[in-house]
């Protein structure tokens, strides 16, 4: 039997335990009260450590948390979707990118296509990297979403594994301004073009293909066929674009889960097929943990009926990522699309209006700088934003010698200042205990108790830190996959569809309604407000 969580009995029972001590549960309280809070709160996955000890949770929380779970089908829910039954309904798909990190004879659904198209990417990518396309020192790889946020995110986070004479580029803005700079710096002699696109119709994507054509033509290049591959299904249409090499997949391939594809051509290039495959089996690692894992231990599962807790009960409507790796800092753009695309949606299964809150806000920064940011607002804003660290344990730097040294101690500031805002947030300061303070930088002339006031935090303010032994290839698959299953749980259990997108639809087709009136002019029937920033951006 499957449920909305809301239909659930145990719906509830978790709202008279809110109403009883959930609204003013003290995580200081918490820890003051039992002593093995942290052992009780933390938990192993596959090559990822989780302190979940920072939140606003405790047994009874969870205990009625995960009787939700069960009650609402989701291991049910789990397996269809790893055994392949078309879950995402709308489309009449299966959603099979646990499949395409499942090893060779795993058993798993499509496993020797599979492995026949991994194979067929993976040796393009070593005869790049051996040469086989002539001294190629640069790869320009032109996608959008899905396509362009998963293979950029993952070749920022693993440049230690990459080739220093071997460069990496990303463009999927339609915007000129995303294009130009890449091309300016290229020899079109040494330049790989990646085209990704399944259909070979996306418009930004097509529109920037055209324009790194016609640089290449014009900079000298004969051979766009030599130059240029796909990733696409559409070889029919690559084709006649030039392309003589394209790699297909399958529509149960989704652009935010298609980097274990071959959407993940750029990343074999940057990093090497073994490495690649080493993101695979990390991904494969937490897959298993997911599908076998009782519910009281399954990391995804526990971290998605937290964000249930948080966005239904507590009213929390935001989420801060906080990555303390440089490599990492393109990973809260990564999970905006993950789990605002899959699961900011209004109605369930069965088309009905919600009448609860689905996808929290995503946003973040690669820590220490969000420090310098917008860390203030997480500390004494009105708002309360459960923040999630991420932290590695050892650092790659790929230098040695004194600066080796220097860059160890500041690896070790980096965590000291990852652990310290976690510990902050919780803790908080009175009033009284900002009285006995001297701020350097504080006026000498306002009251001291004003100021004890403007000096003050609430805390009591949740966290989560997820801890990696060190950032490589199976780890980072690992941290992907653990949000994705993560997103799954929040959505099955809120009753809606994670796998479809029809909220971009209507701007892409209202978009090329505009398109030809920016050429004529003509505004007939359009809005006042369309008409008149037409006329705006028209007028000479």
């Amino acid at each position: 039997m499957t449920l909305r969580c809301d239909q659930s009995p145990v719906w509830a029972e978790l709202q008279a335990h809110f109403a009883a001590s959930g609204r003013g549960f003290d995580i200081r309280d918490a820890f003051r009260a039992d002593a093995g809070r942290f052992g009780a709160l933390s938990f192993e996955a596959p090559e990822v450590f989780a302190d979940l000890s920072k939140n606003r949770i405790d047994a009874p929380t969870l205990t009625l948390l995960l009787k939700l779970a069960r009650d609402c089908g989701l291991e049910a829910r789990r397996d269809a979707l790893l055994r392949g039954d078309p879950v995402n309904h709308t489309e009449g798909r299966a959603v099979l990118h646990t499949a395409l990190r499942a090893p060779a004879s795993s058993g798993a659904p499509f496993n020797a296509e599979v492995q026949a198209s991994l194979d067929a990417m993976l040796a393009f990518a070593e005869g790049v990297r051996r040469g086989d396309r002539g001294a190629i020192t640069d790869v320009v790889h032109i996608g959008i979403g899905g396509s362009d946020l998963g293979p950029a995110m993952v070749v920022q986070a693993l440049q230690a594994f990459g080739r220093r004479d071997l460069k990496l580029h990303f463009v999927s803005n339609v915007d000129g301004h995303d294009l130009a700079p890449v091309l300016a710096g290229l020899d079109a002699q040494h330049t790989l073009f990646v085209i990704a696109s399944k259909t070979f119709t996306t418009q930004e994507t097509l529109a920037n293909a055209q324009a790194a054509k016609a640089w290449f033509l014009a900079a000298g290049g004969t051979d766009v066929a030599r130059h240029f591959v796909a990733t696409s299904s559409n070889t029919a249409a690559a084709a006649a674009f030039g392309i003589d090499t394209a790699f297909g997949f399958w529509d149960w391939v989704g652009g935010r889960y298609s980097l274990w594809s071959v959407i993940g051509l750029p990343i074999a290039i940057a990093v090497g097929a073994e490495n690649f495959r080493a993101l695979l089996a990390g991904a494969h690692a937490m897959d298993q943990h997911f599908a076998t894992t009782p519910l009281e231990r399954n990391l995804p599962v526990l971290l998605g009926l937290i964000d249930v807790w948080y966005r239904n009960f507590h009213g929390f409507t935001s989420r801060s990522v906080a990555p303390y790796h440089q490599g990492l800092r393109r990973l809260p753009a990564y999970l905006q699309q993950l789990e605002m695309e899959s699961n900011g949606k209004g109605v369930d299964l069965d088309g009905n209006a919600l009448s609860l809150g689905t996808s929290p806000v995503v946003w973040g920064e690669a820590g220490t700088n969000g420090q310098h940011a917008y860390f203030q607002m997480l500390h004494q804003g009105t708002d309360v934003i459960p923040v999630e660290f991420i932290a590695v344990k050892r650092p790659n730097f790929g230098v040695s010698g004194e600066l080796a040294d220097k860059l160890a101690d500041q690896h070790r500031k980096l965590l000291a200042n990852c652990l310290a805002q976690s510990q902050a947030l919780m803790q908080g300061k009175t009033a009284a205990e900002a009285l006995t303070e001297k701020a350097p930088t504080a006026s000498a002339t306002l009251d001291r108790d004003v100021l004890a006031r403007h000096r003050s935090f609430p805390g009591n303010r949740p966290s989560t830190t997820l801890l990696l032994e060190a950032l490589t290839p199976r780890s980072l698959g690992a941290l992907i996959a653990l949000y994705e299953h993560r997103v799954f749980v929040t959505g099955a259990l809120w009753g809606i569809n994670s796998f479809d997108q029809w909220g971009v639809e209507l701007g892409k087709a209202l978009c090329n309604q505009l398109l030809p009136r920016l050429a004529s002019g003509d505004a007939t029937g359009l809005d006042g407000s369309t008409a008149g920033l037409l006329k705006r951006l028209l007028a000479a």
